[in-house]
């Protein structure tokens, strides 16, 4: 858990996220950590959509991102590997692009990238906004009661035992 915290620490110090320009970001209270995680619903690239109410009883991983952002596009194998070795775990990965050209953006960028995560266009940014973001990436670890239990501005490697550690024993 040092070791995560720590890791998370030089995280944040050493990595800048991305900003666009001219973004709108306003909401009167920001989620932070300890609190009850703001519902919205989104949906997926299929079409299937998604409560993150619907999420209580898992560990949720709700990363915020976009197609144009180097440290997006940095963390995404490290998201990628994470999310494989979840698999059949009480865990989702809900991964929202604050991409303006929604759909088809992110639809692009996977199909030109290779690259693949559980991704949920927000081109409208009401997501976002609801959570607070500043920025890209930004990711918000909630526990399976909903509760917001960490917050990580700025892109970092998921694929690290301490990571994996740390959201297996949120699952007990």
């Amino acid at each position: 858990m040092k070791k995560l915290v720590l890791a998370l620490c030089c995280a944040l110090a050493f990595v800048a996220g991305c900003s666009k320009e001219g973004s709108k970001v306003a909401i009167p209270v920001k989620p932070v950590e300890t609190y009850q995680a703001p519902p919205i619903n989104v949906t997926s690239l299929d079409g299937t959509p998604l409560s993150l109410t619907a999420l209580k009883g898992k560990v949720v991983l709700l990363n915020f991102w976009a197609t144009w952002c180097p440290p997006c596009r940095e963390e995404i194998p490290s998201l990628m590997k994470l999310n494989k070795a979840m698999e059949g775990k009480p865990f989702q990965m809900v991964c929202v692009s604050v991409d303006e050209g929604g759909q088809k953006a992110v639809t692009e960028f996977f199909k030109n990238t290779g690259f693949l995560l559980p991704a949920y266009p927000d081109p409208t940014g009401q997501a976002a906004n609801i959570y607070g973001i500043t920025g890209v990436p930004e990711t918000f670890v909630i526990d399976k009661t909903g509760i917001i239990v960490k917050k990580v501005v700025g892109g970092m490697d998921w694929n690290s035992a301490e990571v994996t550690t740390f959201l297996e024993n949120l699952m007990k």
